[in-house]
């Protein structure tokens, strides 16, 4: 089984590439697994950048095949904020106030429409890389629906099912997330072998 490693300390992220990936004999570790501690400043202006940034750090580090995300919340009323900062939105950087100082932003707002954005980078330790770029519209709801996933999930109704993020099980939220997406162009490559990890 070749090994990848998943430039994140983020758990559920992890998982869920984890999950996508792994059938396709590609064993899973993430930063925590390999023990690098060492905090990537995410600092770039766009989510290309980012993802860029953590996947060549680590690949360059390990010298293994690495594969960086760098994911957010777009929101059209409010196009200064969130994107790359999604994570940091507000004071806390939880969860829970990152939603609830949305909700509370737009409280008045009638234009909440939004997507979310995954951008991969698979990044080899000769400087060579691909890049995978996945996106779901939706809008941003008035309350809190569903305990499955993470970060805005509760708060963002998906266009195409008229479900928040977070009411998906684990496998419709693979098919339709902006990261499964981008994953499975990634997946796609892996099968035609235009990319081998």
């Amino acid at each position: 089984m070749k090994t990848l490693v998943i430039a994140t300390h983020n758990k559920n992220k992890y998982q869920e590439i984890k999950a996508l990936l792994e059938p396709y004999g590609i064993l899973c570790k993430s930063l925590t697994d390999i023990g690098y501690v060492e905090e990537i400043l995410e600092d770039e202006e766009t989510f290309l950048g980012n993802a860029m940034k953590k996947a060549k750090t680590i690949a360059f580090a390990t010298g293994l095949v690495t594969l960086g995300d760098d994911s957010g919340l777009i929101v059209d009323s409010l196009p200064e904020l969130l994107g790359v900062k999604s994570k940091r939105f507000s004071k806390e950087g939880t969860s829970l106030s990152n939603n609830q100082l949305l909700l509370d932003m737009l409280k008045n707002e009638r234009n909440r429409a939004a997507r979310f954005i995954s951008q991969l980078v698979l990044y080899y330790p000769n400087d060579t890389y691909y890049t995978y770029l996945g996106k779901v519209e939706g809008e941003i709801a008035f309350d809190f629906v569903g305990n499955n996933g993470f970060g805005y999930d509760p708060i963002f109704i998906v266009k195409e099912t008229g479900k928040r993020m977070a009411e998906l099980s684990q496998d419709e939220k693979n098919r339709i997330s902006h990261r499964g997406r981008a994953l499975a162009q990634l997946i796609e490559d892996i099968k035609n072998e235009t990319v081998v990890i």
